[in-house]
């Protein structure tokens, strides 16, 4: 009897230092993601600055890419109505 005993609390114990052990690996990856996806995002907005950069330079600054998109936008409403 008190072999069964010491084996279902030992049993107990490792259950809990396991599960314990999981949250632990769960919050990492979660910090571990949020961190990917801040890394994602900057190099999303880094790519679409040097590439309105590069626009621009290959235009010589004839064509505004914010006007770009206002003029796109206007289009798009004329063509509906």
């Amino acid at each position: 009897m008190k072999r069964n005993f010491l084996g279902a609390a030992s049993l107990f114990a490792l259950s809990l230092v396991v599960i314990s052990g999981c949250d632990q690996v769960e919050k990492s990856a979660q910090q571990v993601l949020g961190t990917a996806t801040e890394s994602a995002k900057q190099a999303i907005d880094d790519t679409h600055k040097a590439a309105e950069q590069a626009l621009s330079e290959a235009t010589q600054g004839l064509i505004q890419p914010e006007k770009q998109e206002k003029e796109a936008e206007d289009n798009s409403d004329t063509k509906e109505t």
